[in-house]
Protein backbone atom coordinates (compact mmCIF):
# COMPACT_ATOMS: atom_id res chain seq x y z
CA UNK A 1 0.00 0.00 0.00
CA UNK A 2 1.06 3.36 -0.65
CA UNK A 3 -1.68 5.41 0.76
CA UNK A 4 -0.73 6.85 3.95
CA UNK A 5 -2.10 4.89 7.20
CA UNK A 6 -3.70 8.34 8.55
CA UNK A 7 -5.97 8.83 5.75
CA UNK A 8 -6.81 4.77 5.05
CA UNK A 9 -7.99 5.75 8.97
CA UNK A 10 -10.00 9.09 8.18
CA UNK A 11 -11.77 7.19 5.21
CA UNK A 12 -12.63 4.13 7.19
CA UNK A 13 -14.05 5.86 10.05
CA UNK A 14 -15.79 8.48 7.70
CA UNK A 15 -17.49 5.53 6.08
CA UNK A 16 -18.30 3.92 8.93
CA UNK A 17 -19.65 6.60 10.27
CA UNK A 18 -22.02 6.85 6.79
CA UNK A 19 -22.64 3.34 7.73
CA UNK A 20 -24.12 4.16 11.61
CA UNK A 21 -21.39 1.46 12.54
CA UNK A 22 -19.92 1.67 15.73
CA UNK A 23 -16.43 -0.17 16.32
CA UNK A 24 -18.02 -3.27 18.09
CA UNK A 25 -19.86 -3.62 15.38
CA UNK A 26 -17.72 -2.92 12.58
CA UNK A 27 -15.24 -5.24 14.35
CA UNK A 28 -17.81 -7.61 14.73
CA UNK A 29 -18.74 -7.68 10.63
CA UNK A 30 -15.00 -7.77 9.88
CA UNK A 31 -12.95 -10.18 12.58
CA UNK A 32 -11.16 -7.60 14.36
CA UNK A 33 -10.88 -6.29 17.90
CA UNK A 34 -12.07 -2.13 18.28
CA UNK A 35 -9.30 -1.76 19.54
CA UNK A 36 -7.55 -2.20 16.39
CA UNK A 37 -10.13 -0.63 14.70
CA UNK A 38 -9.89 2.70 17.09
CA UNK A 39 -5.66 2.18 16.87
CA UNK A 40 -6.03 2.32 11.96
CA UNK A 41 -8.92 4.93 12.23
CA UNK A 42 -6.36 7.28 14.06
CA UNK A 43 -3.41 6.31 11.86
CA UNK A 44 -1.38 4.35 14.43
CA UNK A 45 -1.64 1.48 13.33
CA UNK A 46 -0.89 0.01 9.44
CA UNK A 47 -3.85 -2.61 8.55
CA UNK A 48 -3.21 -5.52 6.23
CA UNK A 49 -4.72 -5.61 2.57
CA UNK A 50 -6.97 -8.67 3.90
CA UNK A 51 -8.31 -7.05 6.66
CA UNK A 52 -8.95 -4.39 4.87
CA UNK A 53 -10.58 -6.33 2.25
CA UNK A 54 -12.79 -7.63 5.29
CA UNK A 55 -13.76 -3.73 6.76
CA UNK A 56 -14.12 -2.55 2.86
CA UNK A 57 -17.11 -5.35 2.50
CA UNK A 58 -18.57 -4.73 6.02
CA UNK A 59 -18.71 -1.00 5.03
CA UNK A 60 -20.65 -2.21 1.94
CA UNK A 61 -17.87 0.35 -0.32
CA UNK A 62 -14.98 -0.83 -3.03
CA UNK A 63 -11.66 -1.50 -1.58
CA UNK A 64 -10.49 1.12 -4.00
CA UNK A 65 -12.41 4.03 -1.66
CA UNK A 66 -9.93 2.98 1.42
CA UNK A 67 -6.93 3.05 -0.65
CA UNK A 68 -7.53 6.12 -2.75
CA UNK A 69 -4.93 9.43 -1.21
CA UNK A 70 -7.95 12.04 -1.03
CA UNK A 71 -8.89 13.20 2.50
CA UNK A 72 -12.90 12.23 2.09
CA UNK A 73 -13.98 15.14 3.40
CA UNK A 74 -12.45 18.85 3.93
CA UNK A 75 -12.42 18.43 7.95
CA UNK A 76 -10.61 15.57 7.62
CA UNK A 77 -7.74 17.18 5.52
CA UNK A 78 -7.43 19.45 8.24
CA UNK A 79 -7.27 16.56 11.03
CA UNK A 80 -4.62 14.61 9.26
CA UNK A 81 -2.83 17.57 8.48
CA UNK A 82 -2.66 18.49 12.19
CA UNK A 83 -1.91 14.93 13.35
CA UNK A 84 0.81 14.94 10.20
CA UNK A 85 2.69 18.11 11.49
CA UNK A 86 2.31 17.24 15.46
CA UNK A 87 4.41 14.33 14.57
CA UNK A 88 7.74 16.22 12.40
CA UNK A 89 10.34 16.85 14.45
CA UNK A 90 9.86 20.46 13.92
CA UNK A 91 7.05 19.99 16.17
CA UNK A 92 8.96 17.68 18.67
CA UNK A 93 11.29 19.78 19.40
CA UNK A 94 9.71 22.52 21.07
CA UNK A 95 9.10 20.18 23.74
CA UNK A 96 4.93 21.05 23.81
CA UNK A 97 1.86 18.76 24.23
CA UNK A 98 0.07 17.55 21.49
CA UNK A 99 -3.20 18.37 20.47
CA UNK A 100 -6.27 15.11 20.89
CA UNK A 101 -7.43 15.62 17.31
CA UNK A 102 -10.84 14.67 17.61
CA UNK A 103 -14.53 15.34 16.27
CA UNK A 104 -15.04 17.15 19.61
CA UNK A 105 -12.37 19.79 18.11
CA UNK A 106 -14.07 22.57 17.21
CA UNK A 107 -13.55 23.72 13.40
CA UNK A 108 -12.24 27.25 13.56
CA UNK A 109 -9.91 25.65 16.42
CA UNK A 110 -8.48 22.77 13.91
CA UNK A 111 -7.96 25.66 11.53
CA UNK A 112 -5.86 27.86 13.53
CA UNK A 113 -3.86 25.01 14.89
CA UNK A 114 -3.23 23.87 11.23
CA UNK A 115 -2.76 27.29 9.87
CA UNK A 116 -0.23 27.99 13.07
CA UNK A 117 1.62 24.41 12.08
CA UNK A 118 1.76 25.65 8.49
CA UNK A 119 3.33 29.54 9.62
CA UNK A 120 5.55 27.37 12.05
CA UNK A 121 7.23 25.45 8.78
CA UNK A 122 7.51 28.40 6.72
CA UNK A 123 9.56 29.92 8.91
CA UNK A 124 11.83 27.09 9.21
CA UNK A 125 12.33 26.90 5.79
CA UNK A 126 13.07 30.58 5.22
CA UNK A 127 15.67 30.55 8.39
CA UNK A 128 18.78 31.72 7.82
CA UNK A 129 22.24 30.06 7.63
CA UNK A 130 24.94 31.58 9.81
CA UNK A 131 28.26 33.00 7.88
CA UNK A 132 29.40 29.36 9.77
CA UNK A 133 27.37 26.82 8.15
CA UNK A 134 27.58 28.72 5.07
CA UNK A 135 31.23 28.27 4.60
CA UNK A 136 31.17 25.19 5.84
CA UNK A 137 28.74 23.84 3.11
CA UNK A 138 30.75 25.83 0.71
CA UNK A 139 33.57 24.03 2.20
CA UNK A 140 32.38 20.50 1.62
CA UNK A 141 31.50 21.23 -2.07
CA UNK A 142 34.75 22.18 -2.81
CA UNK A 143 36.22 19.33 -1.28
CA UNK A 144 33.89 17.38 -3.10
CA UNK A 145 35.68 18.48 -6.23
CA UNK A 146 38.94 18.31 -5.62
CA UNK A 147 38.12 14.98 -4.97
CA UNK A 148 36.98 14.83 -8.41
CA UNK A 149 40.13 16.73 -9.83
CA UNK A 150 37.73 19.41 -10.40
CA UNK A 151 36.06 17.51 -13.48
CA UNK A 152 32.81 16.38 -13.71
CA UNK A 153 32.54 13.53 -16.47
CA UNK A 154 28.40 13.52 -16.35
CA UNK A 155 27.81 17.04 -17.06
CA UNK A 156 30.59 17.01 -20.19
CA UNK A 157 28.75 14.36 -21.75
CA UNK A 158 25.63 15.96 -21.31
CA UNK A 159 27.38 19.46 -22.70
CA UNK A 160 29.00 18.05 -25.34
CA UNK A 161 25.49 16.41 -26.26
CA UNK A 162 23.73 19.73 -26.49
CA UNK A 163 26.28 21.87 -28.49
CA UNK A 164 26.77 19.46 -31.08
CA UNK A 165 22.98 19.11 -32.09
CA UNK A 166 23.00 23.03 -31.51
CA UNK A 167 25.73 22.85 -34.67
CA UNK A 168 28.81 23.40 -32.52
CA UNK A 169 31.93 22.67 -34.11
CA UNK A 170 34.59 24.83 -32.68
CA UNK A 171 35.62 28.10 -31.28
CA UNK A 172 33.32 30.50 -30.06
CA UNK A 173 29.80 29.17 -28.90
CA UNK A 174 27.21 31.33 -30.68
CA UNK A 175 24.08 33.40 -29.56
CA UNK A 176 22.16 31.99 -32.03
CA UNK A 177 23.14 28.46 -30.47
CA UNK A 178 22.64 29.13 -27.09
CA UNK A 179 19.26 30.52 -28.37
CA UNK A 180 18.89 27.02 -30.09
CA UNK A 181 20.05 25.33 -27.33
CA UNK A 182 17.34 26.24 -25.40
CA UNK A 183 14.94 25.87 -28.44
CA UNK A 184 15.90 22.01 -28.76
CA UNK A 185 14.51 22.37 -24.57
CA UNK A 186 10.85 23.96 -25.44
CA UNK A 187 12.29 27.45 -24.36
CA UNK A 188 12.22 31.10 -25.12
CA UNK A 189 15.08 33.41 -24.12
CA UNK A 190 13.45 37.02 -23.66
CA UNK A 191 15.93 39.93 -22.82
CA UNK A 192 14.39 42.41 -20.18
CA UNK A 193 15.38 45.42 -18.45
CA UNK A 194 13.50 45.19 -15.70
CA UNK A 195 14.84 41.61 -13.66
CA UNK A 196 14.42 41.49 -9.80
CA UNK A 197 17.46 43.04 -8.26
CA UNK A 198 18.00 39.83 -6.44
CA UNK A 199 18.24 37.46 -9.73
CA UNK A 200 20.44 36.84 -12.55
CA UNK A 201 17.69 34.94 -14.74
CA UNK A 202 14.24 34.45 -14.19
CA UNK A 203 12.35 30.85 -15.54
CA UNK A 204 8.87 30.64 -16.17
CA UNK A 205 8.14 27.24 -16.25
CA UNK A 206 4.41 27.31 -17.22
CA UNK A 207 5.18 29.67 -20.57
CA UNK A 208 8.75 28.17 -21.13
CA UNK A 209 10.60 31.21 -20.87
CA UNK A 210 13.81 32.14 -19.18
CA UNK A 211 14.24 35.78 -18.90
CA UNK A 212 17.67 37.34 -18.86
CA UNK A 213 19.08 40.99 -18.57
CA UNK A 214 19.35 43.11 -21.61
CA UNK A 215 23.31 43.11 -21.15
CA UNK A 216 25.93 41.86 -19.28
CA UNK A 217 26.30 41.47 -15.48
CA UNK A 218 29.57 43.09 -14.65
CA UNK A 219 32.01 40.76 -13.03
CA UNK A 220 32.06 38.56 -16.17
CA UNK A 221 28.67 37.24 -16.29
CA UNK A 222 27.75 37.36 -19.89
CA UNK A 223 25.03 36.53 -21.52
CA UNK A 224 25.40 33.21 -22.97
CA UNK A 225 26.86 31.95 -19.48
CA UNK A 226 23.66 33.50 -17.87
CA UNK A 227 21.49 31.40 -20.41
CA UNK A 228 23.28 28.37 -19.77
CA UNK A 229 23.12 27.72 -16.35
CA UNK A 230 19.53 28.77 -16.59
CA UNK A 231 19.16 25.80 -18.95
CA UNK A 232 21.67 23.12 -16.85
CA UNK A 233 19.05 23.52 -14.27
CA UNK A 234 16.39 22.08 -16.79
CA UNK A 235 18.70 20.00 -18.45
CA UNK A 236 20.39 18.47 -14.92
CA UNK A 237 17.07 18.13 -13.30
CA UNK A 238 17.02 20.20 -10.80
CA UNK A 239 14.57 20.48 -7.85
CA UNK A 240 13.92 22.79 -4.76
CA UNK A 241 17.24 22.61 -2.72
CA UNK A 242 16.59 21.62 0.61
CA UNK A 243 19.23 22.86 2.09
CA UNK A 244 22.06 25.68 1.59
CA UNK A 245 24.35 22.78 0.71
CA UNK A 246 22.34 21.43 -2.05
CA UNK A 247 21.94 25.18 -3.33
CA UNK A 248 25.73 25.39 -3.70
CA UNK A 249 26.26 22.43 -5.28
CA UNK A 250 23.41 22.82 -7.40
CA UNK A 251 25.28 26.30 -8.50
CA UNK A 252 28.32 24.69 -9.31
CA UNK A 253 27.10 21.98 -11.21
CA UNK A 254 25.36 25.04 -13.34
CA UNK A 255 28.45 27.36 -13.71
CA UNK A 256 30.44 23.44 -14.58
CA UNK A 257 27.44 23.16 -17.23
CA UNK A 258 27.86 26.96 -18.80
CA UNK A 259 32.05 26.34 -18.70
CA UNK A 260 31.66 22.94 -20.57
CA UNK A 261 29.29 24.33 -23.20
CA UNK A 262 31.55 27.20 -24.05
CA UNK A 263 34.65 25.33 -23.67
CA UNK A 264 33.65 21.77 -24.84
CA UNK A 265 35.42 18.95 -24.11
CA UNK A 266 35.79 17.27 -27.22
CA UNK A 267 37.08 20.86 -28.79
CA UNK A 268 39.24 22.63 -25.55
CA UNK A 269 40.82 18.95 -24.63
CA UNK A 270 42.58 18.76 -28.30
CA UNK A 271 42.87 22.30 -28.18
CA UNK A 272 44.80 22.13 -24.69
CA UNK A 273 47.14 19.04 -25.38
CA UNK A 274 48.18 20.76 -29.07
CA UNK A 275 49.68 23.65 -26.83
CA UNK A 276 51.33 21.41 -24.53
CA UNK A 277 53.20 19.69 -27.42
CA UNK A 278 54.47 22.97 -28.46
CA UNK A 279 55.17 23.61 -25.03
CA UNK A 280 53.30 26.63 -24.69
CA UNK A 281 50.02 26.71 -22.68
CA UNK A 282 48.71 29.85 -21.62
CA UNK A 283 45.87 31.12 -20.21
CA UNK A 284 45.22 34.18 -22.74
CA UNK A 285 45.24 32.55 -25.51
CA UNK A 286 42.91 29.71 -24.44
CA UNK A 287 40.52 32.94 -23.11
CA UNK A 288 41.13 34.17 -26.91
CA UNK A 289 40.39 30.86 -28.81
CA UNK A 290 36.58 30.80 -27.41
CA UNK A 291 35.60 33.97 -26.27
CA UNK A 292 35.47 33.97 -23.13
CA UNK A 293 36.70 36.01 -19.90
CA UNK A 294 39.80 35.68 -18.48
CA UNK A 295 38.38 34.33 -15.49
CA UNK A 296 36.12 31.52 -17.25
CA UNK A 297 39.46 29.97 -18.93
CA UNK A 298 41.13 29.80 -15.84
CA UNK A 299 38.11 28.29 -14.34
CA UNK A 300 38.02 26.06 -17.03
CA UNK A 301 41.19 24.94 -17.38
CA UNK A 302 41.29 23.31 -13.78
CA UNK A 303 38.39 21.41 -15.14
CA UNK A 304 40.38 19.82 -17.67
CA UNK A 305 44.03 20.24 -16.43
CA UNK A 306 44.13 17.00 -14.55
CA UNK A 307 42.03 14.55 -16.12
CA UNK A 308 43.32 15.50 -19.56
CA UNK A 309 46.32 16.94 -19.52
CA UNK A 310 47.82 15.24 -16.80
CA UNK A 311 48.71 18.76 -14.48
CA UNK A 312 48.04 19.41 -11.00
CA UNK A 313 47.51 22.88 -10.70
CA UNK A 314 45.72 25.48 -8.36
CA UNK A 315 43.32 28.61 -9.02
CA UNK A 316 43.44 31.65 -7.29
CA UNK A 317 40.60 34.91 -7.57
CA UNK A 318 42.25 37.35 -5.31
CA UNK A 319 40.61 41.34 -4.02
CA UNK A 320 42.75 44.04 -4.23
CA UNK A 321 42.39 43.80 -0.48
CA UNK A 322 44.87 40.76 -0.38
CA UNK A 323 42.09 38.19 0.46
CA UNK A 324 41.06 35.21 -1.18
CA UNK A 325 37.38 35.29 -2.94
CA UNK A 326 37.72 31.87 -4.67
CA UNK A 327 40.29 28.88 -4.91
CA UNK A 328 40.80 25.56 -5.78
CA UNK A 329 44.09 23.28 -5.59
CA UNK A 330 44.97 19.37 -6.22
CA UNK A 331 48.56 20.26 -6.09
CA UNK A 332 49.38 20.63 -2.32
CA UNK A 333 49.77 24.34 -3.08
CA UNK A 334 49.60 25.82 0.68
CA UNK A 335 46.26 28.08 1.43
CA UNK A 336 44.77 29.43 4.78
CA UNK A 337 41.69 27.93 5.83
CA UNK A 338 39.78 28.80 8.92
CA UNK A 339 38.33 26.77 11.48
CA UNK A 340 35.90 25.45 9.62
CA UNK A 341 38.13 24.75 6.81
CA UNK A 342 36.73 28.07 4.14
CA UNK A 343 39.50 29.87 2.36
CA UNK A 344 37.39 32.46 1.02
CA UNK A 345 38.17 35.71 2.65
CA UNK A 346 41.48 34.43 3.93
CA UNK A 347 44.72 36.50 3.65
CA UNK A 348 46.84 35.72 0.56
CA UNK A 349 50.17 35.99 0.80
CA UNK A 350 52.01 39.34 -0.21
CA UNK A 351 54.66 36.88 -2.24
CA UNK A 352 52.30 35.21 -4.33
CA UNK A 353 51.88 36.47 -7.69
CA UNK A 354 48.34 36.37 -6.96
CA UNK A 355 49.87 40.42 -5.28
CA UNK A 356 52.44 40.82 -6.57
CA UNK A 357 50.94 41.20 -10.26
CA UNK A 358 49.21 44.55 -8.38
CA UNK A 359 52.47 46.28 -8.38
CA UNK A 360 52.45 45.63 -12.09
CA UNK A 361 52.55 48.61 -14.63
CA UNK A 362 51.62 46.50 -17.28
CA UNK A 363 48.46 45.25 -16.82
CA UNK A 364 47.66 44.10 -19.89
CA UNK A 365 49.82 40.78 -20.40
CA UNK A 366 50.07 38.22 -17.79
CA UNK A 367 52.11 38.70 -14.81
CA UNK A 368 54.86 35.01 -14.24
CA UNK A 369 56.71 34.34 -11.50
CA UNK A 370 58.27 31.63 -9.41
CA UNK A 371 57.47 31.21 -5.25
CA UNK A 372 59.31 29.03 -2.96
CA UNK A 373 56.53 28.35 -0.09
CA UNK A 374 57.14 24.90 2.75
CA UNK A 375 55.40 23.10 0.25
CA UNK A 376 57.65 23.31 -3.02
CA UNK A 377 58.67 25.89 -6.05
CA UNK A 378 55.25 26.49 -8.10
CA UNK A 379 55.25 28.59 -11.11
CA UNK A 380 52.05 30.72 -11.74
CA UNK A 381 50.72 32.68 -14.23
CA UNK A 382 48.24 35.71 -13.22
CA UNK A 383 46.28 38.13 -14.98
CA UNK A 384 45.10 41.62 -13.31
CA UNK A 385 41.35 42.70 -13.84
CA UNK A 386 38.76 45.55 -12.30
CA UNK A 387 35.28 45.59 -11.68
CA UNK A 388 32.88 48.45 -9.83
CA UNK A 389 33.72 47.23 -6.60
CA UNK A 390 37.31 46.82 -7.06
CA UNK A 391 40.50 45.25 -8.41
CA UNK A 392 41.40 41.76 -8.72
CA UNK A 393 43.71 39.21 -9.67
CA UNK A 394 43.20 35.70 -11.34
CA UNK A 395 45.64 32.97 -11.06
CA UNK A 396 46.99 29.79 -12.69
CA UNK A 397 49.66 27.85 -10.51
CA UNK A 398 51.47 24.61 -11.34
CA UNK A 399 54.32 22.62 -9.44
CA UNK A 400 57.57 23.47 -10.78
CA UNK A 401 58.05 20.11 -12.61
CA UNK A 402 54.52 21.10 -14.66
CA UNK A 403 55.77 24.55 -15.80
CA UNK A 404 57.62 23.62 -18.67
CA UNK A 405 54.54 23.23 -20.37
CA UNK A 406 53.73 26.92 -19.98
CA UNK A 407 54.46 30.08 -22.41
CA UNK A 408 56.20 32.21 -18.98
CA UNK A 409 58.30 29.70 -17.76
CA UNK A 410 61.32 31.61 -18.78
CA UNK A 411 60.69 34.45 -16.36
CA UNK A 412 63.38 35.63 -13.85
CA UNK A 413 60.63 36.45 -11.20
CA UNK A 414 61.39 34.64 -7.90
CA UNK A 415 59.62 35.35 -4.09
CA UNK A 416 59.86 33.26 -1.35
CA UNK A 417 56.89 32.91 0.79
CA UNK A 418 56.82 31.40 4.47
CA UNK A 419 53.32 31.27 4.54
CA UNK A 420 50.99 30.23 6.44
CA UNK A 421 53.62 31.42 9.43
CA UNK A 422 52.82 34.86 10.38
CA UNK A 423 56.15 36.02 10.54
CA UNK A 424 56.31 35.98 6.34
CA UNK A 425 54.03 38.67 5.56
CA UNK A 426 51.35 39.30 8.11
CA UNK A 427 53.53 40.15 11.28
CA UNK A 428 54.84 43.62 11.06
CA UNK A 429 58.66 44.10 10.95
CA UNK A 430 59.36 45.01 14.81
CA UNK A 431 60.94 48.77 13.64
CA UNK A 432 57.46 49.66 12.42
CA UNK A 433 56.00 48.01 15.59
CA UNK A 434 58.15 50.14 17.50
CA UNK A 435 57.53 53.35 15.31
CA UNK A 436 53.96 52.69 14.94
CA UNK A 437 52.10 50.29 17.29
CA UNK A 438 50.75 53.17 19.91
CA UNK A 439 50.60 56.27 16.99
CA UNK A 440 48.14 54.18 14.77
CA UNK A 441 44.52 53.65 14.31
CA UNK A 442 42.80 52.17 11.44
CA UNK A 443 39.48 52.03 10.66
CA UNK A 444 38.62 48.59 9.42
CA UNK A 445 36.27 48.26 6.41
CA UNK A 446 33.72 45.22 7.26
CA UNK A 447 32.87 42.79 4.71
CA UNK A 448 29.62 42.30 5.00
CA UNK A 449 29.30 38.94 3.29
CA UNK A 450 31.21 38.24 5.79
CA UNK A 451 28.51 38.76 8.19
CA UNK A 452 25.69 39.11 6.50
CA UNK A 453 22.71 36.18 7.46
CA UNK A 454 21.99 33.65 4.82
CA UNK A 455 18.60 32.63 4.03
CA UNK A 456 18.04 28.66 3.40
CA UNK A 457 14.69 28.48 1.33
CA UNK A 458 14.28 27.14 -2.00
CA UNK A 459 15.94 29.94 -3.30
CA UNK A 460 18.51 31.81 -0.88
CA UNK A 461 18.95 35.12 -1.48
CA UNK A 462 15.68 35.90 -3.51
CA UNK A 463 13.24 37.68 -2.77
CA UNK A 464 10.11 35.88 -4.41
CA UNK A 465 8.06 38.44 -3.89
CA UNK A 466 9.60 40.75 -6.83
CA UNK A 467 10.14 37.62 -8.96
CA UNK A 468 6.54 36.71 -8.68
CA UNK A 469 5.57 40.52 -9.71
CA UNK A 470 7.44 40.13 -12.43
CA UNK A 471 6.16 37.07 -13.92
CA UNK A 472 2.56 38.45 -13.41
CA UNK A 473 4.19 41.55 -15.77
CA UNK A 474 5.87 39.29 -18.47
CA UNK A 475 3.34 36.52 -18.67
CA UNK A 476 1.87 35.94 -22.23
CA UNK A 477 -1.65 36.23 -21.63
CA UNK A 478 -1.61 39.03 -19.15
CA UNK A 479 0.22 40.94 -21.53
CA UNK A 480 -2.55 39.88 -24.15
CA UNK A 481 -5.51 41.54 -21.73
CA UNK A 482 -3.99 44.63 -21.71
Amino acid sequence: MTTEPLTIGRRIRHFRAEAGLTLDALGDAAGAAPSQLSQIENGRREPRLSLLQRIADALGVPLTDLLTEDAPTPRDALEIELERAQRRPLYAALGLPSVKVSQKLPMPVLESLVGLHGELARRESESIATPEQARRANTAVRLGMQARDNHLAEIEEVAEEMVRRAGYEGGALTHRMVTVMAEQLGFELVHVGDLPPTTRTVTDLEHRRIYLPSSSIPGGHGLRSLALQAIAHRVLGHERPATYEAFLGQRNEINYFAAACLMPRFVAGPWLEARKHDRDLAIEDFRDAFGVTHEAAARRFTNLATVVLGIRCHFLRVQEDGSLYRGYENDGFLLRADVTGAIEGQPVCRWFGARSAFTSHDRTTEWYQYTDTPAGTYWCSTQAGATASGDFTVTIGVPFAQSKWFRGRDTTTRRTSTCPDDACCRRPAAADTARWGEAAWPSARMRQHVFGPLPTGAFPGVDQTDVYEFLTRHAPEDAAQG
